[in-house]
């Protein structure tokens, strides 16, 4: 990148800065002191230290540990996750970082060493398959003989009439349009099945027909499951269907998960004139086999901005702090929630006394690669508006981007900024998952150098760099409520609340109040901001730290505030999407709704087709034995917290259809079914719903309420 680009981008922030807090009068005032060159010398500075080549190097360097020497695979408590971290605290304090901290949390550690299948194909030659796997136990102990047999999709229909037993179970998936692997895996598990070895059909590894897949699990450790490539599945299809779906292979494999074993989080250190005022920049060191992207690449962007900052000299007014995550791809067994293990042990267990007193902790994901054309940041409703006006200035660098940048929110579950964001820390990350690259390259081999785009880690060094300088120079946090309150009462669909006789009325009466004080906080904030800024340009050093004192309590009230919209606030569907509490039951009602109305009509296809399969997870009822279900339902509902982590309590509740769903599956094609059994069942659960929906809006309701008057103290 050209150094015109490096003194235009300092610039256009800086005025941005000023801009958007400085009376119109006093702009050239500002512009004219002589000290807004120190202010903009930061900037230049770190644009000029920072390299992106430093960083490419990093990321190649985390490749050195592995597990498995084919395939990479560097996962929660393994051998290679412990020395990768020790790598990367030793390169924390070799570019200047201090108080270089390990910390241990307990991890259900994975090592998954090999697994090798040799079978004959048609024309008679020995092929070799190198497979995959996902976090569960399996040793052959050497190499050993199995039965294979192919199974479709895996379903209990498509088991039925198999002998599985002992054998291993070849089938095809869609994680995406479909179900996760633990579906028929557990199915098939049930049966007996040694082992399932699944081939992604779509959703995942489409980048190629050798690619390989892994995800989480999602289940027991005792259910074991392998991932194999289209094109070796197709080989070993051909000879099933030559021998009659029977055929003997050769397979030597070994995966082991143990559970209650250490691993460890390292932080350093950029130490600020405020050591109790932090802002966090984070990315997880685990990764699925050489995981250049995900997340070497993120690990190497944020110790790129550590050493481009250290090397400017930059004296920061808080305490930045640069935090290697492990065990985020997986790391407790048989949850619905086994991901962002570390960072949820970091956040709650670990060091629970940041909350309150971080700014922001920006998390890293996939930054070395253009998923779109537009640079999404992706954050917490109530850093949106500060976000978006950071980001108006930030020019466009040639070759990427060319959209620009835009904020948007929630934020998702699928990266370790959720569970920070949950815990009272307010989160934003670079945004990967509406791309091309999800369906392609994401969690197989293909995650590698190859989809390095310098550019694009170049435009995130000089973005997130500048980013922690524009918090490291905001008094008070940012924190702008209207924008959540905006999306909650948005998320109200008055035609629902209407059928299910709630009045909305009293909500959005309160919604209305709280934003107007929100608003006023808002000013109250930007004059703080405003004259903090202004102080520190002007270098009056006795304006800057009265201003900072005197702010010290509403900082406080606001992340306290913030803390507990998240409490109120965010809740999740069965598929793990944010969600307001009102919008568990508000989905559920046209769904039941309809249902009910279309077998009244005689039409038990439309209520399955249409309905049913929307409700709570209940699209699995199509497709598996009841036990299944119950499984995947229970260890949701009926496990302790400490093994949902940041999905405890998240959930509203459920409706269990199952017993319906299979009661209409054999009257679909009946003339004049007796459907009323089914009809009853339907309305006793639409009660329900609707009575959730309405103790959902009055506690609402109490919130918004509450929330309104922690605002309204800030005065």
């Amino acid at each position: 990148m050209n150094r015109f680009f490096r003194g235009a981008i300092a610039t256009a922030l800086i005025a941005s800065s000023l801009a958007a807090c400085t009376p119109a009068d006093k702009k050239t005032e500002v512009k004219e002191n002589g000290d807004l060159a120190a202010v903009k010398q930061y900037s230049d500075n770190y644009l000029s230290k920072v390299s992106a080549d430093y960083s490419f190097d990093f990321a190649k360097s985390l490749e050195e540990f592995k597990t498995n020497e084919k395939l990479g695979y560097r996962t929660a408590g393994s051998e290679a996750e412990l020395k990768t971290g020790e790598k990367i605290a030793d390169e924390m304090k070799k570019i200047g970082l201090t108080d270089v901290s390990k910390d241990e949390f307990t991890v259900d550690s994975w090592t998954f060493e090999k697994a090798d299948m040799t079978f004959n194909t048609v024309d008679g030659k020995e092929k070799l398959a190198v497979l995959g796997a996902y976090q569960t136990n399996f040793d052959t102990k050497g190499t050993k003989e199995f039965d294979v047999v192919y199974a479709n999709r895996g379903t209990s229909d498509d088991l039925k009439n198999l002998d599985i037993k002992g054998k291993l179970v070849l089938i095809d998936v869609n994680q995406r349009e479909d179900w996760w692997v633990n579906y028929p895996a557990y199915q098939a598990h049930l049966k007996g099945a040694a082992a399932v070895i699944a081939v992604q059909s779509e959703g995942y590894s489409e980048v190629d027909g050798d690619a390989l897949n892994a995800q989480d699990i999602c289940g027991p450790d005792d259910a074991p499951a392998f991932s194999m490539s289209q094109n070796d599945a197709k080989e070993l299809k051909k000879s099933l269907k030559a021998n009659n779906n029977k055929l003997t292979v050769n397979f030597d494999a070994k995966s082991t998960v143990k559970f209650d074993q250490p691993t460890y989080n390292y932080y350093g250190k950029i130490e600020g004139k405020d050591p109790e005022s932090y802002i966090i920049l984070s990315a997880h060191y685990d990764s699925y086999f050489d995981g250049f992207q995900d997340d070497n690449a993120a690990i190497a962007l944020m110790m790129g901005v550590a050493k481009g900052l250290v090397d400017s000299g930059y004296k920061p007014e808080k305490t930045i702090i640069f935090n290697a995550l492990a065990a985020e791809e997986w790391g407790v067994s048989n949850t619905r929630y086994d991901w962002s293990t570390g960072a949820y042990n970091q956040i709650f267990r670990i060091h629970p006394e940041w909350v309150g007193k971080a700014f922001a902790d920006m998390n890293f994901e996939l930054p070395a690669y253009e998923h779109t054309t537009t640079n999404e940041i992706r954050a917490d409703y109530e850093l949106k508006n500060f976000l978006t006006k950071f980001t108006k200035s930030v020019p466009s660098v040639d070759g990427v981007y060319k959209d620009g940048i835009s904020v948007v929110s929630p934020l998702r579950t699928w990266s370790d900024d959720f569970s920070f964001s949950i815990a009272g820390v307010p989160s934003l990350r670079n945004d990967f998952q509406d791309s091309e690259f999800m369906h392609s390259h994401y969690h197989t081999q293909y995650d590698n150098e190859d989809t390095y785009n310098g550019q694009a880690l170049e435009f995130h060094l000089n973005l997130y760099g500048l980013l922690a300088m524009h918090y490291d120079q905001t008094a008070v946090t940012p924190l702008d409520f209207t924008t959540r309150l905006d999306a909650l009462a948005k998320s109200v669909k008055s035609d629902v609340f209407k059928s299910a006789n709630v009045s909305s009325n009293e909500l959005t009466a309160a919604i209305e109040e709280t934003a107007k004080t929100a608003k006023e906080i808002n000013a109250q904030v930007e004059k703080i901001n405003a004259d903090y800024t202004k102080a520190l340009v002007a270098g009056d050093e006795k304006v800057v730290k009265k201003l900072y004192d005197d702010s010290r309590s509403l900082n406080s009230s606001l992340l306290a505030t913030y803390k507990y919209a998240q409490d109120q606030f965010v809740r999740l569907t069965w598929e793990d999407e944010p969600i307001f509490p009102h919008e568990h039951a508000q989905n559920n009602i046209p769904n039941l709704q309809g249902a009910i109305k279309a077998l009244e009509k005689g039409d038990a296809g439309k209520a399955l087709d249409d309905y049913l399969w929307l409700i709570d997870n209940n699209w699995y009822t199509y497709d598996f034995d009841k036990e299944v279900f119950d499984y995947f339902t229970d260890y949701v509902l009926d496990q302790p917290a400490d093994r949902l982590m940041w999905g405890a309590g998240r959930i509203m509740g459920h409706e269990d259809l199952y017993d319906t769903v299979a009661s209409l599956k054999k009257k679909r094609d009946q003339k004049n079914a007796d459907v009323s059994k089914e009809i009853s069942t339907l309305n006793a659960a639409l009660e329900r719903q609707e009575k959730l929906l309405k103790t959902s809006v009055q506690d609402e309701v109490k919130s918004v309420k509450e929330l309104n008057a922690q605002l309204d103290k800030m005065k």
